[in-house]
């Protein structure tokens, strides 16, 4: 049986509006793209009958609340429930239909009365979705659209102010079991950039969901989600900020690590990596890392891993620096200039020889890939043994001495 065999979803894709102004096809993409992943055995592994997909004039008011009711019908408290949106999403100001609406296919929005009518408030969905009885519920919204180079694409009604608000989330996030993941805040809009087939949001979450978030246990997981997509948008796009809100017991799996693809297994210490790599991201240290470092140390047959999205297939990854840390058995430090200026080089250090400190072992192995002024070096690095692969004359044989040390037991003090 597979862990996502109780697993359930509606997804909701919006773009050909009847009464409002339209969005980009790339919001169809987003939803088709969503489903396709959940119900693919080699990804996340939802049963397709489990998964129910509403598309432009399927996704009427009446479509979208039947389906949340059907929901509350076929899931139970120990079911993982994944709700997906793509629409418009805003809110009435002032007035006595005040407060957040999802606008379905079907809204009219010639009044504030007609808007509250045909669209389904805020309270209205935090209902049908409180009474689903899973208590794995993710429910992500990729709402508040803007469409060419930077440019965002025009609103519904002129008394519509667009964008759900964070205090929203919050009140549909409150009860056991639930977490809210939006693309953005409700002062940004979530982008599309040129070229691109889906929204910049939904393309990391597809990504995330496809293997770029590791597993320790074949799950992806709703914490996982959010530390792999948020950081990735927001690099992309300053302008636009993920948001996440949750009331949690348990960081509960939303998918399957590519359809339970196995992950390195753990040496008789307890390590599944034999070196975590801590560099600077940027060139020509990323360029010497990627095309030289890695590929040699997997013909050692070495297992290492690297925090950030990965350009080479072969190297296993993972979202946190820490996570990545406490699997491997050494942390290379690969010193340079670039390195010594890397606010988060610095925190993975600190974060390796503090686990070293504790569990009276020695994790970090400093390696020189560049020029270094050694005065820079704190005390705590200048003390440890340092490795130089920039001189020719020594490269080789530091190198054999590196995959030595990667292979060897875990120094202790």
């Amino acid at each position: 049986m597979s862990a996502m065999d109780d697993a359930y979803a509606l997804v909701i894709g919006i773009a050909d509006y009847r009464h409002v102004t339209g969005l980009p096809s790339a919001v169809r993409n987003d939803a088709r793209d969503v489903r396709d992943l959940l119900v693919d055995p080699r990804h996340c592994g939802y049963p397709p009958e489990h998964v129910t997909l509403l598309l432009d004039g399927e996704a009427t008011r009446g479509a979208i609340l039947g389906a949340l009711s059907g929901l509350a019908a076929r899931t139970r408290p120990a079911s993982v429930l994944l709700v997906y949106i793509s629409s418009h999403g805003g809110r009435l100001v002032s007035g006595a239909f005040a407060g957040e609406y999802i606008l379905p296919v079907d809204t009219m929005p010639a009044s504030d009365e007609d808007l509250a009518r045909t669209a389904i408030s805020g309270t209205e969905f935090t209902v049908a979705l409180k009474a689903i009885p899973a208590r794995k519920a993710l429910v992500i919204f990729d709402c508040c659209h803007a469409g060419g180079i930077g440019q965002p694409k025009g609103g519904t009604a002129s008394f519509i102010k667009s964008g759900l608000p964070d205090s929203y989330y919050e009140r549909l996030a409150a009860g056991r079991g639930r977490a809210i993941l939006s693309s953005s805040r409700d002062s940004e809009y979530s982008y599309l950039l040129p070229a691109d087939a889906n929204s910049l949001f939904t393309r990391h979450l597809l990504a995330g969901l496809k293997g770029g978030i590791s597993s320790e246990d074949g799950l992806i997981r709703v914490f996982d989600l959010f530390e792999y997509v948020q950081p990735r948008v927001t690099n992309d796009q300053p302008d636009q900020h993920p948001v996440f809100k949750a009331d949690l017991e348990e960081n509960f799996p939303v998918g399957l690590y590519p359809g339970g693809k196995d992950i390195p297994a753990r040496d008789e210490d307890g390590f599944r990596y034999d070196a975590y790599l801590s560099y600077a991201d940027r060139d020509p240290d990323s360029i010497w890392v990627w095309e030289t470092l890695i590929p040699r140390l997997e013909r050692e047959g070495l297992r290492i891993v690297i925090s950030g999205a990965s350009r080479d297939p072969g190297v296993p990854l993972v979202v946190s620096s820490e996570r990545g840390i406490q699997q491997a058995k050494r942390t290379l430090i690969l010193l340079s200039q670039a390195y010594l200026d890397d606010n988060l080089a610095d925190f993975e250090n600190v974060v390796a020889q503090s686990v070293g400190i504790e569990e009276g072992s020695y994790r970090l192995l400093p390696v020189k890939i560049g020029l270094v002024d050694d005065r820079r070096l704190p005390v705590r690095l200048r003390m440890l043994t340092t490795l130089d692969l920039t001189d020719p004359r020594r490269a080789d044989r530091d190198f054999a001495r590196l995959a030595d040390a990667l292979r060897g037991p875990l120094p202790r003090r």
